[in-house]
């Protein structure tokens, strides 16, 4: 199935993918208007989604994440779509690139309020970070990685600007996705070793309810787990794609090769947020389950999945 994704993606690319060579092209291509309203309708059903899925399951951190990110990539596309139309207009331009490169960051924030959450039900004593700091630390450096790119997308677009300041634009995106690289290394190291010494019931320290309560892992809250993972890897994947791209700068052969940016970053966000939609935190982890089986110090009253038998992860 990815292998007919890719061929008919990669076709789609090479049917519109004239003016190559025209040195006043900001792309250095035309982008496709197929593939643009392919991502379009993509991002649109899985936005309308989320929003609904927040309604209903009352995850009001969805709206401000997944449905913004959304929101921020249906405007990118859109401008893409307009570009497929007048590869030169400027504004078309400055929409999508500065809407790309922007929009994974309020998703990526809402891995980091989950995991927060994670933790905070099957107990924090494994952690080397409170629950509340993950959300705090986490999302504040996202913030600031979101402004920081934005703002050299709008540094490198616009009419009558210099190479000059094209190239510092795109330094100042590169420093924000770079930053944004580092910010997703620790989160995973943190987690990665928070479910380590879960899975060996070794805690860093006491839990802050006094004592090592530990919660179960249940294949719904497994199946988060792994759905968060996989997330995870997507915008990493897109994140790394990104660097290289802007390392080489607005002239490189990576920004301007279409079929690239469509399978390393449209398609990776959009595997993102579908992996959301359908492994929903608000079906799959429940945190307000009074009657959720616990252990604490040894007394297991669990036949859930405890840490001894909890599948590494």
């Amino acid at each position: 199935m990815l292998d007919n994704y890719f061929t008919s993606l990669t076709s789609f690319v090479a049917r519109d993918n004239t003016s190559a060579d025209d040195d006043l092209n900001p792309y250095g291509y035309t982008p496709s208007f197929a593939v643009g309203i392919l991502f379009m309708t993509l991002f649109g059903i899985s936005t309308f989604t989320h929003f609904c899925q927040a309604i209903a399951y009352r995850k009001w951190f969805f709206l401000y994440t997944a449905v913004f990110a959304g929101l921020i990539e249906l405007a990118g596309w859109y401008g893409r779509v307009w570009s497929s139309k007048n590869v030169d207009n400027a504004d078309a331009f400055t929409i999508q690139i500065v809407c790309t490169i922007v929009a994974p960051t309020p998703l990526l924030a809402a891995n980091f309020i989950i995991l927060a959450r994670i933790i905070r039900k099957l107990g924090d004593s494994y952690s080397r970070l409170r629950p509340r700091r993950y959300s705090r630390i986490f999302v504040t450096c996202d913030i600031i990685a979101l402004f920081v790119q934005a703002g050299g997308g709008s540094v490198a677009s616009g009419t009558n600007i210099s190479q000059s300041q094209v190239n510092t634009g795109s330094n100042i995106m590169l420093g924000g996705i770079g930053f944004q690289v580092g910010v997703m290394l620790c989160y995973m190291a943190l987690a990665t070793e928070y479910f380590w010494r879960f899975s060996r019931q070794r805690p860093v320290r006491c839990s802050t309810e006094g004592e090592n309560k530990t919660g179960v892992i249940d294949h719904r809250l497994q199946l988060l787990i792994y759905a968060l993972m996989f997330n995870t890897a997507c915008l990493f994947i897109r994140a790394i794609y990104r660097t290289i791209e802007l390392s080489y700068g607005f002239n490189g052969k990576v920004i301007r090769t279409q079929w690239l940016f469509c399978f390393f970053d449209a398609t990776m966000v959009a595997f993102a947020m579908y992996t959301l939609n359908i492994a929903h935190p608000g079906r799959l982890l429940d945190e307000n389950d009074k009657n959720s089986p616990t252990q604490t110090k040894g007394l297991s009253s669990s036949t859930e999945l405890s840490p001894t038998n909890f599948v590494k992860v």
